[in-house]
């Protein structure tokens, strides 16, 4: 296909976008598919699906925790990685192999149900890196998206720690009056020096309500067919979140707040925390 073609082309559907979208596929949306993305390289942790979290590789006490969620009809892993298909066969899960090229798991989620022989309405990327995720979050971002016609996209996030406010690895959210994202914040310091007084006293402004994005998402199924055509954005580069393509693109993404103690594992020193966690709480 002639590029310069393509891009065009993507960029015209991209202009033309939210609103004609909306238009053609404003429908409530019933069917509902989760979708685990998990693959195995990693720069800060190889294998981490694979990693044993008391007994269980962490990828299975995901699905597990996902498999109480009420709103899902089904419930699917897909990896680019023979060793975690094998994996998740061996736990009773179904499997979809993806190719190495997807460069985040919205993209693997896209490829995904492109392969699934049933059609579904909504699609829930479930992080497999937090193996103690409600499934009433689960069912929440479902439902937000269900009720919100004019959203593409939703997701979860709840109270942000002051001390927490520098760290790199949690994403910031600002949520507006009628509970959409106005902006995503990751590495930057681009929302944090303009919220904080971090840098004038070190400390952070305890008026600006801080909200911690969690990992979990859902999209509606034929906007995630178009996501990949959609041209990256500035503020995606800058901040490397694939979020922020849909917002600047002129998308809505529904935001609900929950109460929840994200723990996610990003290195291998988080598997002891959750571990001693599961303990404290009787989980096995």
């Amino acid at each position: 296909m002639d590029c310069a073609w393509y891009c065009g082309w993507s960029a015209i559907a991209a202009a033309f976008g939210a609103r004609a979208y909306l238009g053609r596929f404003r429908k409530f949306r019933s069917r509902v598919v989760g979708i685990i993305p998990a693959r195995f390289a990693s720069s800060r942790f190889q294998g981490k699906p694979l990693v044993q979290i008391l007994g269980k590789p962490m990828i299975q006490r995901t699905w597990e925790r996902a498999k109480l969620a009420t709103t899902l009809d089904d419930i699917v892993v897909a990896t680019d990685d023979e060793k975690i298909a094998e994996c998740c066969r061996g736990f009773g899960a179904d499997v979809i192999m993806t190719s190495e090229s997807c460069r985040n798991g919205t993209e693997r989620c896209n490829e995904a149900l492109g392969k699934l022989e049933k059609k579904y309405d909504v699609v829930v990327n479930i992080q497999g890196d937090e193996p103690l995720i409600e499934p009433e979050i689960i069912d929440g971002i479902v439902k937000a998206l269900q009720v919100s016609p004019d959203a593409v996209f939703s997701t979860a996030v709840t109270s942000l720690k002051p001390e927490d406010a520098l760290d790199p690895n949690r994403v910031k959210c600002v949520v507006d009056n009628r509970g959409y994202a106005i902006i995503f914040q990751g590495d930057s310091f681009l929302l944090i020096s303009e919220f904080t007084d971090i840098e004038k006293s070190g400390k952070v402004n305890p008026q600006f309500p801080y909200l911690l994005h969690l990992g979990i998402q859902s999209y509606d199924a034929n906007f995630l067919k178009i996501y990949p055509e959609l041209q990256p954005t500035p503020l995606q580069l800058e901040e490397d979140l694939e979020q922020l393509k849909v917002l600047e693109n002129g998308y809505k993404m529904k935001v609900i707040k929950v109460d929840h103690e994200a723990h996610g594992v990003d290195t291998p020193e988080d598997v002891e925390k959750i571990e001693t966690l599961m303990r404290v709480r009787n989980l096995s």
